[in-house]
């Protein structure tokens, strides 16, 4: 176990804030984009009952601080106490970095990035990464769903990264606002209609799981294969 200390908490709307934590007795802490880490938050006794996973949001940067994006879950332990309880300086024990939903070395496939909410964390850490980098890769695509426009995360850095990278396209689907100009609806339709032609992809999906759950049947119809949709479920 790790010890980070929040050094920062700004929030993103009232619901939804970024957490930065800095790792210590470290110079920098090093992570693929991508990985998540586990919190030991005093909310129980057991470890089960304190354990609460997140998406590492910021990419590796040399430094010991790491970004979280988390939003405020009605009757979840976790999210009360870090909202409500924490405060900067606290120090909170960690696991990490876990988990394998990372891009390969080499992308010589076009990506999907499909997400909803929060589940823009780790895709936020990947195109960092490979702005930063300057990796070539094929072809990729973001496409992030809410209901209205003021809760899409990130709005900005994502646009000026897809003006900054040549092979990425962003997309937002908004499914409850009227007055919104852009693609209405949720973002099925978004990706269903880029690759109506079926050419090789990779879909990464990060979200809620009704989300996941239904593109990955509509990715299967639309005739890919298990082996190409990777999954990190939320809730």
């Amino acid at each position: 176990m790790q010890q980070a200390r929040l050094i920062r908490v700004e929030p993103i709307t009232d619901a939804t804030w970024r957490f930065f934590l800095q790792v210590e007795g470290k110079e920098a802490f090093s992570f693929t984009p991508g990985q998540f880490v586990t919190l030991d938050l005093p909310i129980g006794k057991k470890p089960k009952e304190r354990w609460r996973s997140y998406s590492i949001a910021s990419s590796p940067d040399g430094t010991a601080i790491f970004e979280l994006v988390i939003v405020l879950v009605e009757g979840g332990k976790g999210t009360h106490h870090l909202f409500h309880e924490a405060k900067v300086g606290d120090r909170i024990p960690f696991m990490g970095p876990l988990g394998k939903f990372t891009l390969p070395e080499k992308i010589d496939r076009e990506v999907c990035f499909i997400c909803t909410g929060t589940g823009i964390a780790p895709f936020r850490s990947m195109l960092q990464h490979i702005h930063r980098h300057k990796l070539h890769t094929q072809p990729l695509h973001l496409v992030f769903g809410s209901r209205y426009e003021a809760d899409v995360l990130y709005r900005e850095e994502m646009e000026a990264l897809a003006a900054a990278i040549p092979q990425l396209s962003y997309h937002i689907a908004l499914s409850r606002q009227k007055d919104w100009a852009g693609y209405q609806g949720y973002v099925h339709g978004i990706y269903e209609k880029l690759y109506a032609d079926q050419r090789p992809a990779d879909f990464y999906l990060c979200g809620w799981k009704n989300m996941i759950d239904e593109a990955r049947t509509r990715i299967a119809k639309m005739g890919y294969s298990s082996e190409h949709v990777h999954l990190e479920i939320y809730g």
